[in-house]
């Protein structure tokens, strides 16, 4: 299955839109971890053992993985293969290094869906949409606090990389990040947008009200949307509860979510 595929069949399994962000940090897991051998892995296989029926994504964001980019290949093997996998490395680079950069994690390592920065323009994202069964978000409003620097600025640069995003998407493989703590902005997107996935962080650590985002990034039938949840669920508690606290709050976010979507969109048969 491609990535909009195992999309739509865990939203509707699993009635859930939420992905589950693993970005472990070393100075945040809980202390007893640190005696295992791979105390990372360790830690990021009992929150997937323990959410993985709640998902309809896992998001790993490459920061995390840096001092030990093994980890990032071992956690991306131990998620299970019809849950798609989003690698958040945020690429933008000229093509030649773009298509080293698509082949290493599309090929390579596996990853159904990368996101990317588009400031270079369509050669810096072709190589990615050439990869038809793979997922590319283009950045387009962040959720972070200078997002007004310059993609809300004069110009709205936010709106022509969505509207760029939909004039590339001619393989139906291309989606946006939208932030959910500016949720002003997000009517104009998805009037441009209509049809496209929006990948949005910010709702939970980082303030981002969940009411909005549903009325605002959803589409028509509340889809079309992948809400993103990191620390307010892997850090959920420190001690050796960790995965089942872990689960709690993010069987609590699904519902939460669910709220807003219609009868027949979020009490499917799991």
């Amino acid at each position: 299955m491609d990535f909009k595929e195992k999309f739509s069949s865990l939203q509707n399994k699993n009635r859930s839109l939420l992905c589950v962000g693993l970005d472990p940090d070393p100075d945040r897991i809980p202390r007893f971890l640190l005696k295992e051998k791979k105390p990372i892995l360790t830690f990021n296989r009992e929150i997937v053992e323990s959410t993985q029926d709640l998902v309809c994504a896992y998001k790993l964001n490459l920061a995390f993985y840096l001092e030990e980019f093994k980890t990032l290949e071992e956690t991306r093997k131990l998620i299970p293969p019809h849950i798609p996998v989003i690698l958040d490395a945020k690429c933008g680079d000229i093509g030649n290094t773009a298509r080293v950069y698509a082949r290493t994690y599309f090929d390579l390592m596996g990853f159904d869906a990368v996101t990317l920065n588009p400031y270079m323009g369509y050669d810096a994202i072709s190589p990615f949409l050439e990869y038809k069964e793979s997922f590319s978000f283009l950045l387009c409003l962040t959720s972070n606090p200078s997002v007004d620097d310059f993609q809300t600025a004069e110009g709205s640069i936010y709106l022509r990389i969505a509207k760029k995003a939909v004039e590339w998407n001619k393989m139906g493989n291309c989606g946006l990040v939208v932030g959910a703590t500016r949720t002003e902005y997000l009517p104009q997107i998805r009037s441009v947008a209509p049809q496209l996935i929006f990948l949005v962080p910010g709702v939970g650590a980082q303030g981002g009200r969940l009411d909005s985002v549903m009325k605002f990034a959803a589409d028509a039938q509340k889809e079309k949307v992948i809400i993103n949840s990191s620390r307010g669920i892997i850090y959920a508690s420190s001690g050796p509860d960790f995965s089942l606290a872990a689960r709690r709050e993010a069987e609590r976010l699904r519902e939460e979510i669910n709220k807003f979507r219609p009868e027949g969109n979020s009490h499917r048969n799991p």
